[in-house]
């Protein structure tokens, strides 16, 4: 009954009451649900809950309801709907310490420490899939070993080099391309240089 006595009397008239409600009952959800099942008992023919003044409206007939009866009946609708709603805060509750433990566990040295270099793992083991796709073809390997292993090690130092600089790529050389003129001309150098090593003899 701790709830129900949050539920204070303001005005009653003639088939007409008014309550203060409690701010848990202002939430739309729990709102909606106290109006629809008030509104299904028989003899209540209007609620109206004001939210933002924290009231609640009844209109009903005294000649199916009296003013007591109504009340019991308000009473028992939200000591259900009570329940309903800490049985819901229950695993919502549990779910928001979980993650509470989890940001911080995430948010602690080590655990930066060991998600950035388990990103810069990822990234490297995917650029060098990429790069090992032109060892994929052991023919070519034998028929050039030199000629492969030059190119191999092109590719590892181009994705470095693009790897180190990535921030500085998208943060400052795309946007000002006239200011670091020079980074994108040695840039290009180094793209026509990597493609004038593939050209075939």
């Amino acid at each position: 009954m701790a709830i129900q006595k949050e539920f204070v009397l303001r005005y009653r008239g003639a088939e007409h009451v008014r309550f203060e409600i409690p701010s848990a009952f202002c939430n739309e959800q729990i709102a909606e649900a106290l109006t629809g099942r008030l509104l299904a008992a028989d003899g209540v023919y209007r609620v109206q809950v004001y939210r933002s003044q924290k009231k609640l409206a009844i209109r009903y007939q005294e000649t199916v309801h009296d003013f007591k009866s109504l009340c019991k009946l308000l009473f028992r609708i939200v000591g259900e709907l009570e329940k309903q709603a800490l049985a819901e805060a229950k695993p919502k509750a549990v779910r928001l310490a979980k993650q509470r433990v989890k940001n911080r566990f995430k948010n602690l040295k080590v655990s930066r420490w060991f998600s950035r270099k388990y990103d810069d793992a990822k990234e490297t083991l995917q650029a060098a899939k990429i790069v090992g796709k032109g060892l994929a073809k052991p023919g070519k390997f034998f028929n050039d070993p030199e000629k492969m292993a030059i190119d191999f090690l092109n590719d590892i130092l181009v994705l470095f080099l693009i790897r180190l600089h990535w921030d500085h790529i998208t943060k400052e050389w795309i946007p000002r391309p006239f200011k670091y003129r020079y980074e994108w001309l040695a840039v290009s150098y180094m793209i026509y240089l990597l493609m004038r090593s593939r050209r075939p003899k």
